[in-house]
């Protein structure tokens, strides 16, 4: 897929964008939740009729932690790193990683070195196993949402620690 627009312009000047690896990652999304639905239906498995605000709350800090997990740990940079490259070490286990190569290669590395990207992915799998097994779903979301609230009182007793020797 070229960058080039109708008016003669590219879409990116730099000419670093890989589109043609964007639609792909994009497809393979929609087939995805194409999948799903398919599989749902064929097993009978009905959407509740809602979704409680605490259940939003708690999928959403788990999808928080995930997508933290999986683009910024260093725990997981094996699966970032074919797609990717170390830039630095940062704090609390977490790495900076840039993308690496181009095309799909490339695509897939901007996917998973960004936690914003990944969060789609991320939510949208534990929609999905919110619907086919809200029980485990919220002990999942639980658990994730424990490591993140962890996360945060580390940081929040490190600035106290910092704050309380001045």
């Amino acid at each position: 897929m070229t960058t080039e627009q109708p008016d003669g312009q590219t879409y990116d000047e730099r000419g670093a964008v890989p589109l043609a690896g964007y639609a792909a990652v994009a497809t393979t999304f929609a087939a995805a939740a194409g999948a799903f639905v398919a599989v749902a239906r064929k097993r009978g498995v009905t959407l509740p009729d809602r979704v409680p605000p605490w259940d939003v709350a708690l999928l959403g800090v788990a999808t928080y932690k995930t997508a933290r997990l999986l683009s910024k740990d260093k725990i997981t940079s094996f699966l970032r790193a074919p797609f990717s490259r170390r830039v630095e070490d940062t704090t609390a286990g977490e790495a900076m990683d840039e993308p690496r190569g181009s095309g799909l290669r490339l695509a897939v590395g901007d996917l998973v070195t960004c936690p914003f990207c990944v969060s789609a992915w991320t939510a949208s799998g534990l929609a999905g196993a919110y619907v086919l097994a809200p029980r485990a779903a919220r002990m999942a979301g639980a658990t994730l949402t424990a490591m993140a609230l962890s996360d945060w009182l580390q940081y929040a007793w490190t600035w106290t620690q910092e704050h309380a020797e001045k």
